[in-house]
């Protein structure tokens, strides 16, 4: 039978108890700056409809959503996507969602072959038709298969949406529609995204939810 349990580094025996997590103090303090950080979306309010709009506008002509980030931001993307195709609360018809970080065939053929900075781009050259929309989620807006997979996007015609963080990078002026959280910590940047992703669902399923669901 295996062993489960491995012995842990010396190291790392200091932590059994468990004094030196965080308390609750530094807890609230977290969430409150999160809240805060999140209660500010409201002065990008216009801006959000803007975005939901656009892609609304899109889909209604028959158009794609693509989707793609890295790390945290590549979830983020995946979650996205994964609403459309089955849905957000209500019961409707599919929605065409796809995130490009989903394929890990794609992408590590891609990178072996091409580049890392290359595992989106290639997808929207392959996949992207005009009118799609492009949904980048980006913390720093600096990654180099973002900003490339964002040339790619208007070289084929996409809409391009970036949501960023900090000042927003090299993707902020690559972007058709480009919306900065005012943040500077990554944490605080992806829960903001994540409120964001949530009401361009909501907005969706307004347009798109029958109303006897």
């Amino acid at each position: 039978m295996p062993e489960c349990v491995r012995d842990l580094p010396e190291r790392w025996l200091y932590y059994r108890d468990m004094s030196d997590a965080l308390g609750s103090d530094e807890l609230a303090a977290i969430a409150a700056s999160s809240a805060e950080i999140i209660a500010g979306l409201a002065d990008q309010a216009d801006q959000i409809r803007a975005i939901c709009n656009a892609i609304v506008t899109a889909l209604s002509d028959g158009r794609k959503v693509l989707t793609a980030g890295n790390g945290g931001s590549s979830a983020e993307a995946m979650h996205l996507a994964e609403e459309l195709v089955g849905r957000y609360r209500g019961n409707r018809d599919p929605l065409p969602g796809l995130a490009l970080p989903a394929d890990s065939t794609a992408l590590t053929c891609i990178a072996n072959d091409f580049g890392y900075e290359h595992v989106f781009s290639r997808q929207i050259q392959a996949l992207g038709c005009p009118g799609d929309v492009l949904i980048l989620f980006s913390t720093s807006g600096r990654g180099a298969n973002l900003v490339n997979a964002a040339t790619a996007a208007r070289n084929a015609g996409l809409l391009t949406i970036c949501l960023l963080g900090r000042d927003g990078g090299n993707l902020a002026a690559a972007a058709d529609h480009a919306l900065i959280v005012k943040a500077d910590d990554t944490a605080r940047i992806q829960e903001a995204h994540q409120v964001i992703l949530h009401m361009i669902l909501e907005s969706v399923e307004q347009v798109f939810t029958p109303e006897s669901s």
